[in-house]
């Protein structure tokens, strides 16, 4: 087949008799096209195709692209190709083997007239698997009479995995396992694997919450040279620690935390320079100064990336060590920090700032609730820093606010656990003026940092370094947004684009209305993902043109960087080195913002799952929600100041035919009239509480 040929054409030469025959052929070929052993051109002709080694990430050849699989809940899969933003469709017949997050290698479909793709995307088949992400499943212990399978968490794997009933390691049916997968080629066979670790009954929410971690792939444990290391970490500051830090223990320093924060890596100051201006203080604890580039514990930490906020547990970037004691900026005690100095006039504005290495010593340690006391009694213990740092944070969010930054207030659930480690309460948590005041002074120091490298200064280059962006919102979203709001009597006028200070005009507007976590939760939907990146873009939510994070390196790897960065630069640097750093960045961006992302994720599943844990002694019980989330398939209520939710199927709306409105978000009656709009406050029954599937069934009694 040096020349293209026809399927006809190759069947006459290896004379194919009969329909069967022909029709075996041609599957042959198609299988083979999809594979990529063969081309067609632009007649149809089918040739063999030319050999293009793949490189991941990008198009290989007319024919060949290597990316990254997403897949949904139906089975069907996208593959972002990097380097562009363009998405390949994989329909749910064309996923083959492949799992989520596996790297893998796709063949497009020709173009085909007048078929529809959803969004427009281009269609392709998998090819080959080039890597794959996935190596152990957490799922459900089944059983049939001959064999024993397991069900994975995992919604997006479509497909139960085989285990031997030889080594079950002790498990029974109904228990939580993970399971390790073994090569998987044959579609048409269920993947199998073998049990590597028994968590216990499925549905216990203790053992549901460790699922959740394994599923993450977040370590249970650190590797023993990364405990090493730390361990090996001197405990007390020498002479030589102190050299040329700015010395700051004599001055009134405290941190302000939640009640149940267990380590402290940022404090504040604040001192009186002259009549107009205020000296800010934004002590960091300098994880730089004990964790070093290229050790173990520094690969630990980019590894991780980020400590992870389990609801009853932390999983964090560094060891305790660390994170507890070294790091954490205890009261009573010496502690090397990383800090900024600014100088805040009475307008908010930075009129000089001082970024340099030091050493405080806490007075107090305060939680948010104390500080709120002092705040509204306007008296109290460090009355006279912390009232003067409330009065500097509300001049700061008023500065920001003007300057259109968007504030979103969403709602966040808190639980009170038992003796037995189960939520005895859930309680909806609320900003107080105290979060605000650490808020703001943060936000300062993350923004003046970014200023100090970021800027350009008497023709001198931008230094490499690594930004915290917000891109501009997809231009669709938001007139679908502005659609939707308008049902509301609210108005944004998304023609030609929307400035963040236009869309901090509507959030204002549904303020203290009955639809504004609907309002909030619907922009928020309509914003880009905040990353992590080499180039600055600025950040649009905040409406600053440089920003970084620089403010908790305990939990955060880029902060580390950040800190890093500053003391190089600070130090001086070649060349060269500037070279090796501006090579290294996009890869520690990309870490860094996957890893986040799965971190938000690990934490939404595990508050599901003690959610639902608490919904076990509420079944039956009619509770008053609102509509969250209309799909064609039911209504997602939320349930008033628990923050619980869940689905009303359509199958339960038994009074009507409801068709799904897209564009306003809402299912409307056929015959009646009667519609379901998102906002909508409703009365629900808690009919089912699944807690291995962390799902919850209402139905509707009063709307």
């Amino acid at each position: 087949m040096r020349n293209a040929s026809t399927v006809k054409e190759i069947a006459r030469h290896l004379r194919v008799k009969g329909k069967e025959e022909y029709d075996a052929l041609r599957m042959l070929l198609e299988d083979m096209e999809r594979k990529g052993t063969l081309e067609a051109d632009d007649q149809g002709k089918l040739r063999i195709a030319r050999n293009r080694p793949a490189a991941k990430g990008k198009a290989v050849g007319p024919q060949r692209i290597v990316g990254t699989l997403t897949l949904t809940r139906k089975g069907a899969g996208f593959v972002a190709v990097e380097g562009s933003d363009e998405e390949i469709y994989i329909p749910p017949r064309f996923v083959h083997t492949a799992f989520p997050g596996d790297t893998v290698e796709v063949v497009p479909f020709a173009p085909s007239r007048g078929r529809r793709r959803p969004d427009d995307h281009r269609e392709g088949d998998i090819v080959r698997i080039v890597e794959r992400k996935v190596i152990t499943v957490t799922g459900r212990l089944e059983a049939t009479r001959t064999s024993l399978f397991v069900v994975p968490d995992d919604e997006r794997i479509p497909r139960d995995v085989a285990v031997s009933r030889d080594d079950t390691k002790g498990a029974k049916p109904g228990d939580k396992v993970v399971v390790r997968l073994h090569e998987w080629t044959d579609e048409h066979l269920s993947p199998e694997g073998e049990i590597v670790e028994v968590l216990g009954s499925a549905g216990d929410a203790r053992v549901e919450v460790l699922s959740v971690a394994r599923n993450f792939g977040l370590p249970a444990n650190f590797p023993p040279e990364v405990e090493r290391e730390a361990s090996a970490l001197r405990g007390t500051i020498s002479l030589d620690d102190l050299a040329g830090r700015v010395d700051y223990r004599r001055r009134m320093v405290v941190t302000i935390d939640p009640e149940d924060a267990r380590d402290f890596d940022d404090a504040l100051s604040l001192e009186r320079i002259d009549n107009d201006t205020m000296r800010l203080g934004v002590h960091i604890a300098d994880v730089s100064h004990y964790v070093r580039e290229g050790t173990s514990l520094d690969q630990e930490a980019f590894s991780r990336g980020t400590s992870v906020y389990l609801v009853n547990e932390v999983i964090p970037m560094l060891p305790e060590r660390l994170s507890n004691d070294l790091c954490s900026l205890r009261p009573d005690v010496d502690r090397l920090t990383y800090s900024v100095f600014m100088d805040v006039n009475a307008n908010g504005v930075v009129a000089s700032h001082r970024i340099a290495k030091s050493v405080i010593h806490s007075a107090r340690r305060f939680t948010y609730e104390e500080v709120q006391k002092i705040i509204e009694a306007r008296a109290g213990e460090c009355a006279d820093l912390l009232l003067p740092l409330h009065a500097l944070a509300k001049v700061l969010l008023k500065r920001r606010r003007k300057n259109g930054s968007l504030d979103f207030d969403t709602g966040e659930a808190k639980f009170t656990f038992d003796a037995e480690g189960l939520p005895a309460q859930i309680i909806k948590k609320t900003r107080l003026d105290a979060h605000r005041l650490v808020e703001e002074c943060m936000l300062l120091a993350n923004q003046t940092v970014a200023r100090h490298v970021g800027a350009v200064r008497r023709e001198e280059e931008v230094k490499p370094f690594l930004y915290r962006v917000h891109d501009l919102p997809d231009p669709v979203k938001l007139r679908e947004l502005a659609t939707f709001v308008h049902q509301f009597g609210l108005s944004l006028d998304a023609k030609n684009g929307v400035s963040s200070h236009e869309l901090q005009k509507l959030l204002d507007q549904a303020e203290g209305t009955e639809v504004e976590n609907i309002i909030n939760d619907v922009a928020l939907r309509s914003m880009a993902k905040a990353v992590y990146s080499p180039k600055n873009i600025g950040h649009y939510g905040l409406a600053f043109t440089h920003y970084a994070h620089f403010t908790s390196p305990i939990r955060r790897y880029p902060d580390l960087v950040v800190h890093r960065l500053l003391s190089e630069y600070a130090a001086g640097v070649d060349q060269r080195r500037i070279e090796e750093i501006r090579a290294r960045l996009p890869e520690i961006a990309r870490q860094s913002s996957a890893r986040e992302r799965l971190a938000v994720g690990a934490e939404r599943e595990s508050v599901k799952v003690m959610q639902v844990e608490y919904m076990k002694r509420h079944v039956g019980d009619h509770l008053s929600g609102v509509i969250t989330g209309v799909t064609n398939f039911g209504l997602f209520v939320e349930i008033n100041d628990l923050l619980v939710e869940g689905l009303v199927p359509v199958r339960e709306l038994t009074d009507d035919y409801y068709l799904f409105d897209e564009k306003k978000y809402s299912l409307r009656g056929r015959s009646t009239g009667k519609t379901y709009r998102l906002g909508d406050s409703v009365k629900v029954q808690v009919v089912a509480v699944h807690p291995d599937r962390r799902t919850i069934d209402f139905a509707v009694v009063e709307s």
